[in-house]
């Protein structure tokens, strides 16, 4: 008798504690790629206007220019994307509609050929179809679910994506700038500084993968560190040959 309640038990808390990751990321995935793509994109830009030897101001003003450049970009690339992806779903939606409206009978069957090679068998396959198909509205979300991979309900807004790759975008963008902003007179401590904030993107990506934080972390801050170095050997030579 104890051992069937242990494993009674035992089988209650891993139903409890059976728990998934967001694999799709959420809002964390994109507001945290946005923020480093800042990150990178900024810091390689001051430090390539750095190597050509040019004055503190000339440093400072690209790294502001380079965040408002950058998040405006991000945020029509994305708003553009978006939108045209949602036309795309609302184009498909109404052919979808159409077909439901004139051959109502020929999407039943096919939805029920769709459960039919699922597993389910012939008489309930057709018997799931018809009931789900009562409803014009319920028929169109459960087609479009099953044959394009979509839920009408939840299309993705432009302007939400636009503004939040707007935002993330300036704020890794701002890392590199702010010990300017704040008296540093020197490169050093907006690049220590991006560096650090990459690792901590690295970091929190690690939230939605399979990788250890510090591996993940570590591998961050090398390839910003490497784009860094990159342009600033660029810029040294740049300036010099311009010069």
């Amino acid at each position: 008798m104890a051992i069937i309640e242990t494993e009674a038990a035992l089988h209650e808390a891993h139903r409890d504690n059976h728990t998934h990751r967001d694999v799709n990321g959420g809002w964390l995935r994109p507001a945290v790629f946005g923020a480093m793509d800042g990150l990178v994109s900024n810091l390689a830009l001051m430090t390539g206007v750095a190597g050509g030897s040019v004055s503190h101001h000339t440093v400072v003003l690209s790294g502001l220019a380079g965040l408002a450049a950058g998040a405006f970009s991000m945020a029509a690339g994305e708003y553009t994307s978006v939108a045209s992806q949602r036309e795309l779903v609302e184009a498909e939606l109404d052919v979808e509609r159409r077909e439901l409206r004139k051959h109502p009978k020929d999407e039943e069957a096919e939805l029920a050929a769709l459960y039919e090679a699922r597993g389910v068998e012939p008489p309930l396959a057709r018997e799931v179809a018809r009931q789900l198909s009562r409803d014009p509205e319920q028929a169109l979300e459960i087609h479009a679910r099953e044959e394009l991979g979509i839920d009408p309900g939840d299309l993705p807004s432009p302007t939400v994506a636009a503004v939040s790759s707007f935002g993330s975008f300036a704020l890794g963008a701002l890392v590199p700038v702010l010990p300017y902003l704040l008296g540093a007179s020197s490169l050093w401590p907006a690049v220590l500084l991006a560096l650090l904030g990459l690792f901590l993107c690295g970091a929190v990506v690690a939230k939605v993968t399979a990788r250890t934080w510090w591996f993940s972390g570590l591998r961050q801050l090398a390839l910003g560190g490497a784009a860094a170095g990159v342009t600033y050997a660029l810029g040294s030579l740049f300036g010099t040959a311009v010069g």
